[in-house]
């Protein structure tokens, strides 16, 4: 399985995403900058942490015009797994790849920190190798991770199973004790905690890594049943 690791200007996270995919689980992964116009030939996308472009106007405000991101909503809409975390989640949500914002920790302060998750929904393709209400430990680290949605939007995620991560101790405001939803069809997800940052125990969790062995483990049965 092939993963594209796009990186924008201001990422720092595109080397942790590269060392869980090429690293950890073993699979081929490549760097992608912001202005290229193909991911012909990959099998999934990742758009990782950081402050693109300084989070100037918003956070992922400017990162959602850059070139690529034409390739990127191709690959979701094309089914491809597409995976944001914290900027990239923030990315996804200016995209319209999924409902919602985020505003402004609830302190006014960035956070970084592990916190605890809990599993709300273990039949995505990205948390298939979890359980359900299972606790993980995942770190945090931003400034904007108070996610916010209104009440329609907010059933809607609810109602159809989207909600894939809470907050077991709600560590920014985030409505819900949201932590990262899915879009309708299950293949993009959005989450601001790091799951890359915690693919070994010597990091203090290996509890990300399952994450993205849930993606392996989806497209290994998808191209077992294709084939």
């Amino acid at each position: 399985m092939k993963f594209a690791v796009i990186v924008f200007p201001g990422s720092n996270c595109d080397v942790d995403m590269y060392h869980a995919i090429a690293d950890e689980l073993g699979e081929e992964a490549s760097y992608v900058r912001f202005d290229e116009t193909s991911l012909e030939g990959f099998d999934a996308v990742l758009l990782p942490g950081g402050f693109s472009y300084g989070d100037y106007l918003r956070s992922g405000a400017i990162a959602r015009f850059a070139p690529i991101m034409k390739e990127v909503i191709k690959a979701a809409e094309a089914g491809k797994p597409v995976l944001g975390v914290c900027n990239g989640f923030q990315i996804l949500l200016e995209a319209g790849l999924l409902p919602g914002a985020m505003k402004r920790n609830d302190r006014l302060k960035f956070m970084c920190r592990p916190v605890e998750l809990i599993v709300e929904n273990n039949q995505t393709l990205f948390t298939n190798g979890y359980e359900k209400n299972e606790v993980i430990t995942v770190p945090i680290a931003h400034g904007e991770g108070n996610y916010y949605c209104d009440e329609k939007t907010l059933k809607e995620l609810e109602e159809s199973n989207r909600i894939a991560f809470r907050y077991q101790s709600n560590p920014n405001g985030s409505v819900a004790d949201i932590a990262g939803i899915t879009n309708k069809e299950g293949n993009v997800l959005g989450m601001m905690p790091h799951p890359e940052r915690a693919v070994d125990r010597l990091l203090g969790s290996n509890d990300g890594l399952k994450l993205f062995k849930s993606i392996l483990h989806n497209w290994r049965e998808a191209y077992v049943t294709q084939a």
